[in-house]
């Protein structure tokens, strides 16, 4: 579909499922270094799954994937919370807003609290956030996260110094997969999964990569939520994730008034893609609520 253009001109990559008239939008906001492939299976499933029409929405940060290129500038989490504030006055102009977010989505949302809270009151219904942390990143996790791309990038430069473009899309070192593999995934990993991970991230080197780390490091998340009033928080993180503790997920769900905390077995980090069948009726469920709501204010 043609992309949302932001008040600064910049074009987010939009794509959309479902009913474009149906009551309740889930707006899925993607993480670090991936893109809207992350959501393809939770997409394409969910307007099955609910009893009543949904429209689902999935973009592409700025910088990321098929949208137009980040400054550094404005390579903040700030300007992400911004940027969904846009997309939901300006791409679904009636209607509660389901938002989901993985990781530095889950950021976004976070921002958008901060930024924008008449939202949380006039238009987003309920928050489901995705191996999200209410804290930084452990130093041991960040600096295993730092090694892991730096791999990938040294990965690259050797295939881009050859100058072969079509080598780029083929080649990744198998060095490469299972060293994300292991960091980003659980126990039983498709290998599908971690090659479209892989490539995604690949898709974002070297500058969406290296722009959005310091913001991800910087940002302060502590109470961030506070402002989010009394709509639901399903906050979600997998038994294996190596990146965000469960505890911190936790402790995010216990700071909102109406949060829950969950933590799938076996699971880790890049949950939109191996925990898709479980995610999937979480947000389900919340649509059920939220439209069961409208049913009782209309009645």
């Amino acid at each position: 579909m043609p992309a949302f253009e932001l008040a600064d001109g910049t074009a987010l990559h939009v794509v959309r499922w479902g009913e474009p008239d149906a009551e309740v939008t889930v707006l899925l906001s993607h993480g670090y270094a991936l893109d809207h492939r992350s959501w393809r299976s939770i997409a394409e499933d969910l307007p099955l799954a609910v009893e009543r029409p949904v429209q689902v929405i999935a973009y592409d940060h700025r910088g990321h994937g098929q949208s137009d290129p980040v400054h550094r500038a404005d390579a903040t989490m700030a300007r992400l919370g911004d940027d969904l504030a846009e997309l939901i006055t300006g791409l679904i102009p009636a209607g509660p807003v389901i938002l989901v977010g993985h990781d530095m989505g889950g950021l976004a949302a976070m921002a958008l609290t901060q930024r924008h809270p008449e939202l949380f009151t006039e238009r987003v219904a309920g928050l489901v956030l995705l191996a999200t942390s209410a804290g930084g990143l452990t130093t041991e996790a960040n600096v295993a996260w730092s090694h892991a791309m730096g791999r990938l990038v040294r990965d690259l430069e050797f295939v881009l110094g050859s100058r072969i473009v079509g080598l780029v899309r083929e080649h990744t070192s198998k060095a490469v997969s299972a060293g994300l593999r292991w960091w980003l995934f659980g126990d039983d990993a498709d290998p599908a999964q971690v090659e479209m991970t892989v490539q995604m991230i690949r898709g974002n080197w070297p500058r969406t990569v290296a722009l959005f780390r310091p913001a991800l490091d910087a940002y302060a998340r502590e109470a961030a939520l506070s402002v989010a009033g009394g709509i639901p928080v399903t906050a979600i993180v997998g038994e294996r994730d190596r990146l965000i503790p469960a505890e911190d997920v936790e402790s995010l769900a216990d700071a909102t008034e109406r949060g829950t905390a969950v933590v799938l077995p076996g699971l880790g980090h890049v949950l939109p893609l191996e925990g898709a069948a479980q995610v999937l009726p979480r947000i389900v469920s919340m649509v059920h609520s939220v439209q069961r709501d409208l049913g009782d204010h209309a009645g």
